[in-house]
């Protein structure tokens, strides 16, 4: 009995062991931690932002490689052919996961192709104005202002299929209204042209607008998040202003690529997750407005799976094409 048990303890001691040299190290020289889009912006931001404790815990580099183009799907495509051995990543968004494949043809569908590993940040839209231009200070003015002069409005995005120009697809279709939308080559450029006043309305993240709200440039109405942000504390919800289940946040998550085995996405996945504790990380979302949106893969799974469906039906309703 006693030989049996100690060859038991020695067994479960070795398998321990053995999993713990494992999990401390993946099988490659670095971790590719691909940004599929220019350096700045939010993905390439929150994936150096993961990377130096991501490298911490996995015991390999985590190196960011930017591979932009063709709204994201270069890079996208790029870690679905990749090898499942979790030492290429991609930190990708709603746009090169869900939404992109109603728009393009894709050699791969990102859906199938990539493994989620676990969300990363969940950022809302802000609905705004210029106030030079538009009197509205809530969804309900400016509802009455699109309702009194049908054909004089018009709403700016980054370009079709946007999740910007989607938030205002879905103004228009909750509430029977009509806006012009005018599409850019990128977020930048529509909220320049709303700032000097070419077009009126537009949508855009809690980050990249906050610094024009402090300085007066444009008008809040409202926020597409669940509840008010600490960022943006006096500014209601969509859903406060009377539009039922307008909840839009653009979400960011770590992929592995398909078949990649459980133990290596679980594995990544506590090392994202212990990065999104840090201090660094912790300040940066807060700025973000983000939501706390850690989990596991499954959970991120889950949600991907509930949210793809819901993407899918506004760009077939609102025409949406690549411009």
């Amino acid at each position: 009995m006693q030989q049996k048990l100690a060859t038991a303890i020695l067994a479960t001691l070795a398998m321990t062991a053995g999993s713990a040299a494992w999990a401390q190290k993946l099988d490659c020289a670095n971790v590719t931690f691909v940004s599929p889009y220019p350096p700045g912006g939010t993905t390439d931001i929150l994936a150096r932002m993961l990377a130096p404790t991501m490298q911490e815990e996995l015991g390999v580099p985590v190196i960011v490689d930017n591979k932009p183009g063709a709204s994201s799907n270069i890079g996208t495509e790029f870690v679905g052919r990749a090898k499942p051995d979790g030492c290429t990543l991609l930190l990708g968004n709603n746009t090169g996961i869900v939404i992109n494949r109603n728009l393009y043809k894709l050699r791969l569908d990102p859906v199938k192709s990539l493994a989620p590993v676990a969300e990363v940040a969940a950022v809302p839209l802000v609905l705004y104005v210029n106030p030079k231009k538009m009197d509205a200070t809530t969804p309900a003015e400016l509802l009455d202002a699109l309702k009194k002069e049908p054909e004089k409005h018009s709403f700016a995005s980054g370009g079709s299929g946007s999740p910007q120009h989607l938030a205002g697809e879905l103004i228009k279709q909750s509430k029977h209204v009509e806006m012009l939308h005018i599409p850019y080559r990128g977020q930048g450029p529509a909220l320049t042209d709303v700032i000097a006043g070419h077009v009126p309305i537009a949508f855009e993240t809690t980050t990249v607008l906050l610094p024009h709200i402090k300085s007066g440039a444009v008008r809040p109405l409202a926020t597409t998040s669940p509840t008010r942000t600490k960022v943006l504390p006096d500014v209601p919800t969509m859903v406060e202003s009377g539009f039922p289940g307008f909840i839009i946040e653009n979400w960011y998550g770590v992929f592995a690529p398909a078949n990649t085995p459980q133990p290596i996405i679980e594995q990544l996945n506590k090392a994202v997750n212990v990065a999104l504790k840090a201090t660094n990380s912790v300040q940066a979302l807060e700025k973000m407005g983000s939501s706390d949106v850690a989990g596991s893969a499954q959970e991120f799974a889950d949600f991907i799976a509930k949210d793809a469906p819901v993407w899918t039906d506004v760009v077939q309703k609102s025409g949406a094409k690549v411009d």
